[in-house]
């Protein structure tokens, strides 16, 4: 516009030249500015006139001659002939005095110029610039780092808004050449008939969704800058200071919309020093809303206001340090438990301090919320659900600091290794309620009778450890035992129904027994299993010789899982008979281990050991399939066969699908389901397992009979035995050995076969040994016997003679 008025003004005597000479228009964006007369030829250039050439401008030449307007022309970019290069033509119409066409004002600018601002921090890596003319086609643009003119090189095709100012999503595989898509921006610029467009990629954009506010606040200055660049071509018909005052504005309102729009609490905090220089104090010259509100106040009451004022004597003094230091290093972030001398209205903070010139950036957010989650998810993790007492989990990253404090203090440290006794029997009898709810109690017991310093761990299953620290004489680990001993002498109540529990305690002590983690849970536990097998309820220390006898479980162990692998088992049967006939009715399994370097090892030896790790599963598979072999077997020489019962644990029950595994051995060997017969223990079929009398059923179903092996020796009831008909009662050997020696058992015996014959259960005596108790059972109307008086368990080569013989009872006592 200046060189508009100066031409106009200086009566055609201004010479471009020479103000070039004297250090105007020499920016390297400008290519030339040059004065055409009106009939198109050059009159005045900062290039020489002579070499002027430059058919480009014939459009917008004609517009200026056409139309009476002083507004500027812009051109699209196009490549000039005195100079080869590329260039955006900007004109304006000159007027002689009374307003007719005098010719134009002409200046070159290299696109590049524009779009030269590029801010890859605020638009990104794939961020786009571009200048639109009024009919969609692209002036001027920019993609990342590339500056591509003339055409579709960012845009595949022409772009036309609907509106003069707005935003939308662009897809890149119909809209960029690099096909990704864009979040577009667009203002038009009515003076110019041009559109500024700003781009960003969506990937980037959404990529790192933590920065989303420091990106909001660049993309608004990033708009503002472009729309300054493409307000830059008419900065000749505004003021420098107007434009900054507008810049200003425009950051002052998009750091206050940044700091405001977050959770943070933010504070610009000032430095204040002494005569020599020395930091002694920090001063607030502002902060956000919700910075103030963690002091308690508001925005204006905060400003202003000194550090020193804010804090506690104490406590300001460790705030002096801190600030202090990030004012040396320039950076500062910790998370920290505030004290009660914090004036900050939280329990945790986050807190970032980095320097700006002369003072601090600070910024501090409550975590509060987030702490007490992560210490909740701490105490899920080390505590057991249950009870609420520590787990194992918390135990093994406990113990070893436990030592270490022992060790540093020279003191001793003590393991209670704790196993119920009787709790299997509650839970089978009583149902897993029950169970539950007793090892709540049994926890409750044990911290009763404990010191605050000491701690209780439930290990799993009914295994607990007390850890007893410090401790200073093996006598306090001893009282501490007795205590829990004598708080089990109690009985645990549950439905007014009184169970009776007792704790086997092994202890291990640190140093004496060992001074890591392992050793001295390993040996309170072999301690525990020398209580249980000397008789329960008590307890023991630790003892080297202990060890031996854990060996010899060990040992006994892989023997018998290398006696499974190896199919060194076989089968033993003992006949059941007809009471007053003697003729055999039935015959029992039992499993024998043929062991190569022991020979026949009894029931008694390995069955215990098999039940408590499992391996039962593997023998009840072996004596199922044994069984109904052997069945099979005897049917093919044409024996006469009778059933044979074989016995199944709780275990297996709790296993699953015990029916389809009785139906498929029964199906492999082709044997009817009457040859079978199943003996469960009496505990085993008790309790609100609804699964084990699901199975009791469907076991029925097949045609298979059941009988209650050991009856008196668990906790049946009348009405349980009612609901699960049960076909045969198999009294306990016990009772039978009662039965001649006192009237009490003669009376009890008869009561129980009452009751089974009232439920209209076949009743077998177990253990019978003499002919007095074989007399005394036909008076009580017993129907079968079983025992050492018929026969002894034999293998199956010795069964065939058993079954060809009608009577197995001796003539004294046929009728």
């Amino acid at each position: 516009m200046h060189v508009k008025y100066d031409w106009e003004h200086s009566r055609h005597s201004l010479r471009l030249e020479e103000q070039r000479s004297q250090g105007l228009f020499i920016a390297p964006q400008f290519e030339l500015v040059a004065i055409l007369d009106a009939k198109g030829k050059p009159v005045t250039s900062t290039v020489p006139v002579e070499k002027w050439q430059d058919t480009t401008l014939r459009g917008q030449f004609y517009y200026h001659q056409n139309n009476n307007s002083s507004a500027m022309q812009i051109g699209l970019p196009a490549v000039i002939n005195s100079s080869g290069k590329l260039v955006i033509q900007f004109t304006r119409r000159l007027e002689t005095a009374d307003e007719t066409f005098d010719g134009i004002v002409v200046i070159s600018v290299e696109p590049s110029y524009f779009s030269s601002f590029y801010d890859s921090q605020s638009l990104g890596k794939n961020g786009l610039i571009a200048i639109l003319a009024s009919d969609g086609s692209i002036g001027a643009s920019r993609l990342g780092d590339v500056i591509p003119f003339g055409g579709g090189n960012v845009f595949t095709q022409d772009i036309q808004f609907k509106t003069t100012v707005g935003s939308d999503e662009f897809s890149g595989p119909s809209t960029f050449v690099d096909q990704q898509t864009r979040i577009l921006g667009w203002q038009s610029v009515d003076a110019f008939s041009l559109t500024a467009v700003v781009g960003l990629d969506e990937q980037e954009l959404f990529g790192n969704y933590q920065a989303i506010w420091a990106l909001s606040k660049k993309t608004t200055v990033t708009t503002t800058i472009a729309l300054f660049l493409f307000g830059s071509i008419a900065a000749f018909i505004s003021t420098r200071l107007a434009w900054k005052k507008y810049q200003a504005k425009q950051v002052r309102d998009t750091y206050r919309l940044a700091t405001e729009a977050t959770d943070e609490g933010f504070y610009m905090m000032t430095a204040l020093r002494d005569v020599h220089g020395k930091i002694v104090d920090f001063q607030v010259v502002d902060c956000n809303v919700r910075g103030a509100l963690f002091f308690g106040l508001n925005r204006e009451e905060l400003i202003g206001m000194k550090m020193s004022s804010l804090q506690g004597e104490i406590y300001f003094s460790k705030l002096m340090q801190i600030y202090s230091r990030a004012m040396e290093t320039g950076f500062y972030e910790d998370e920290y438990e505030l004290s009660e001398l914090s004036p900050l209205n939280m329990a945790w903070a986050r807190r970032r301090l980095t320097r700006s010139g002369s003072g601090l950036a600070v910024t501090i957010q409550d975590i509060s919320e987030r702490k007490e989650a992560e210490r909740e998810l701490q105490r899920l993790a080390t505590r057991d659900v249950m009870t609420g007492l520590y787990n194992r989990h918390w135990l093994m990253e406990y113990l070893p600091k436990a030592i270490h404090r022992a060790k540093t203090s020279k003191q001793m440290l003590a393991l209670l290794f704790i196993d119920l006794d009787g709790f299997k029997n509650v839970n089978d009898s009583q149902g897993h309620i029950a169970g539950d709810q007793l090892l709540k109690s049994v926890a409750s017991r044990l911290l009763s009778v404990l010191r605050p310093s000491d701690n209780v761990v439930r290990l799993g299953g009914d295994e607990f450890l007390v850890v007893l620290e410090p401790v200073e004489l093996d006598s306090q680990s001893a009282r501490v035992a007795e205590r829990i001993g004598d708080a089990f002498q109690k009985p645990f109540w549950w439905e007014r129904q009184k169970n009776q529990i007792g704790a086997s305690i092994g202890i291990s002590m640190y140093p004496v027994d060992g001074d890591t983690t392992e050793i001295l849970l390993k040996n309170a536990d072999i301690a525990m299993y020398s209580v249980k097998a000397t008789g329960k309820g008590h307890y023991n220390f630790f003892k080297p010789e202990l060890y031996e006898k854990l060996k010899v479980r060990v040992d006994m162990e892989r023997a018998l899982e290398h006696a499974i692998e190896e199919d060194q088992f076989v089968l033993f049967y003992q006949p059941r008979v007809n009471a007053l006939t003697g003729k055999m009715t039935s015959m029992e399994a039992l499993i024998r281990w043929m062991r190569p370097d022991h020979g026949l090892v009894p029931p008694v030896e390995f069955i215990p050991l098999a039940e408590s790790n499992g391996m039962i599963l593997r023998l009840g598979e072996i004596v199922m399939a044994k069984a109904c072999a052997q069945i099979a077997a005897w049917q093919a020489a044409s024996l006469p066969v009778v059933p044979v019962s074989i016995n199944v644990s709780a275990k297996q029950f709790s296993a699953g699908s015990l029916p389809k595994k009785l139906a498929d051995c029964l199906q492999s060997w082709g044997i009817d389901s009457n040859l079978l017969e199943v003996e469960i223990t009496e505990s085993a079929m008790m309790g609100e397992d609804n699964a084990i009398l699901a199975d009791l059923c469907d076991i029925r179903e097949l045609g298979i009979k059941l009988l209650v092996d050991d009856f008196g020796t668990g906790y049946s009831s009348l009405s349980q035995l009612q609901r699960l008909d049960m076909d045969i009662l198999k009294i306990d050997r016990v009772f039978t050995n009662e039965l001649t020696k006192s009237k009490e058992g003669e009376i009890f015996f008869k009561a129980i076969v009452s009751m089974a014959h009232a439920l209209d259960m076949t009743v077998v005596a177990e253990g019978v040994e003499t002919q007095e108790q074989v007399d005394a059972l036909q008076q009580l109307n017993c129907d079968e016997i079983q025992g050492y008086f018929i026969s002894r368990p034999v293998s199956a080569n010795y069964v065939p003679d058993l079954m060809l013989k009608p009577f197995l009872l001796p003539l004294a006592v046929n009728p």
